[in-house]
């Protein structure tokens, strides 16, 4: 592809990246490598999505999980649109101006889950600063829509932070979904590069209240590593995450998606993903994922029955808590 049409294609993604200095993206290591394990399943999903002219993160912010899990038929549902109103350094996905949200989206949603069989499935959405709920209430009738129609189906969401938006996300939680996600993507010294239009605190605050709202709902969160973050920051991460009693932690490898994005630092090895999470279990989460390519849902459904084998397993133990 021409430097040229690579520029026209960032103005149209990313208009708020086009002056950004040129980061080169460092090669990839040998333990980052993916790959088609079943490619009927993989089109078949394909071909689910895209006649229900549905969007996906797998496919916007350009998971490299992507050719996995739609070969075992799991998919990301992304709501409320392709557009973003924030302009994250590291993400993919589309920014700039939304349309209008589709009345439909319910019902798709929840007849894509029908036809895709799913027993968990995870939706997530972009942000929608443009909103005064900021999409709170969408969120809650995909939630209702998908229960209705796939009753023995689990459902995890992975939010925006509504920051500015009161109380809308008690929306979601009042929906009752079985997890609920929320991303931390990064420490605290980084989020003014990283994530200009969001605050750490409001999303550690934003897990913690979901949990004192509702304790049966599972909360989970992420991070990335490789933006340039110290040890003791990512463990100072875990003990706020902690904190707001979070269950379920999740510590994937940043990997840049062009060279006008936030630039890495360094591919991290697998030997301290597993060192991590090592630390991060003996500090009390009850289920970590970490690992170069672990993204906030993959495996997301096999996870989630460990997670809840977990806690029957810790209410056995501890009957009066």
């Amino acid at each position: 592809m021409s430097i040229s049409i690579k520029i026209i294609k960032m103005k149209a993604r990313h208009p708020e990246k086009v002056n950004n200095p040129i980061n080169p993206i460092k090669k990839k290591p040998s333990w980052i490598r993916t790959r088609i394990l079943d490619s009927q399943n993989y089109f078949k999903t394909k071909e689910i999505i895209n006649t229900k002219k549905l969007h996906t993160v797998c496919q916007e912010a350009s998971c490299p999980n992507i050719s996995e899990c739609w070969s075992k038929r799991h998919a990301t549902f992304m709501i409320m649109g392709d557009t973003c109103t924030r302009a994250c350094a590291f993400c993919n996905v589309k920014t700039g101006k939304p349309i209008h949200l589709d009345p439909l989206e319910p019902m798709k949603i929840a007849q894509a889950t029908k036809e895709l069989d799913l027993k968990h499935v995870v939706i997530t959405s972009v942000d929608r600063d443009d909103l005064d709920d900021g999409g709170a209430e969408h969120f809650s009738q995909i939630i209702l829509e998908t229960r209705k129609m796939n009753n023995q189906t689990t459902i995890e969401v992975l939010t925006p932070d509504f920051f500015r938006k009161g109380n809308a996300y008690q929306k979601v939680v009042n929906a009752n979904p079985d997890v609920f996600n929320h991303n931390i993507e990064t420490v605290p010294s980084l989020y003014l590069k990283v994530r200009p239009g969001s605050r750490y605190f409001v999303s550690v605050n934003l897990l913690k209240s979901v949990k004192e709202i509702n304790k049966k709902i599972f909360t989970k969160s992420g991070i990335m590593l490789g933006l340039g973050e110290t040890r003791d920051e990512v463990l100072q991460v875990m003990d706020d995450l902690l904190s707001a009693n979070v269950d379920f932690l999740t510590i994937g490898q940043y990997l840049q998606p062009s060279v006008k994005h936030y630039p890495l630092d360094r591919y991290i090895h697998p030997d301290e993903f597993a060192e991590l999470k090592s630390i991060a279990l003996s500090k009390g989460f009850l289920i970590v994922a970490s690992s170069p390519l672990t993204r906030s849902s993959y495996h997301a459904d096999e996870d989630f029955s460990k997670m809840k084998k977990l806690r029957e397993k810790q209410a056995a133990c501890h009957p009066l808590q």
